[in-house]
């Protein structure tokens, strides 16, 4: 036995550090590429698709971080002051080239100078991991809106027009352990998980944070809602 015993989580955190600085450079290379109009238009579309599947392993890798954290620091927050209509166009502008290339329509119901005291990377992340989801399965509409709610919480909802959330997700707890995930048969639901462990780190005296999963909204499909105090 060695006398300094591997900690893997610490390697693996080192990992992916490693990887998110290669899929950086990947995605920059992407984008150069889609830059150019001379393209045919079917390259266009596996570039795009392409530009999606990467930022979705982005993601999976932010919530290894965040997870990592959580084990070794209780995934300390950096509170700061934000406005809500600057998220929502980072989200845009994160998936520009694959809404132009599915022809998707994302339109946005926010007061310009709502803000919100929240953890930008973490909330950035959850959001993105939804609207990526609610990209691959909506038809071509996708809508998110904020605002106050009556119990003064800040709610934000993600609305797309497909299909909607299966049984087995809308009965998802997701205030459940890392234990009762189902990995083997593939839904682990741990995009799930993290939103709710992110929604319920954002805290202000004895209320906490929250997500919830339904259909309707505007559209018919999913309807994505994240309310922070």
């Amino acid at each position: 036995m060695s006398e300094h015993q591997l900690d893997f989580s610490t390697v693996l955190a080192a990992c992916v550090h490693d990887m998110k600085n290669s899929l950086f450079m990947l995605l920059q290379s992407i984008e150069q590429l889609a830059d150019n109009n001379d393209l045919p238009a079917e390259q266009q579309q596996e570039l795009a698709k392409l530009h999606y599947e990467a930022y979705r392993v982005n993601t999976n890798l932010m919530q290894l971080l965040s997870l990592y954290r959580m084990e070794r620091q209780r995934l300390p927050l950096t509170i700061e002051e934000y406005f809500v209509s600057d998220l929502f166009d980072e989200l845009i502008a994160k998936n520009a080239l694959y809404l132009e290339s599915k022809e998707i329509v994302i339109d946005t119901d926010v007061d310009p100078d709502l803000i919100w005291y929240l953890d930008g990377d973490l909330i950035n992340n959850l959001l993105t991991d939804v609207v990526n989801n609610a990209l691959r399965y909506c038809n071509n509409k996708l809508l998110l809106s904020a605002r106050v709610n009556d119990q003064q919480m800040l709610e934000i909802m993600i609305e797309d027009d497909g299909s909607g959330y299966p049984e087995q997700m809308l009965a998802f707890d997701t205030t459940s352990d890392l234990q009762s995930l189902d990995i083997k048969n593939g839904r682990t639901g741990l995009g799930l998980y993290f939103a709710g462990l992110i929604a319920r780190s954002h805290k202000n005296k004895s209320v906490q944070g929250n997500i919830k999963l339904s259909n309707g909204g505007h559209f018919g499909g999913s309807v994505f809602t994240l309310t922070l105090p």
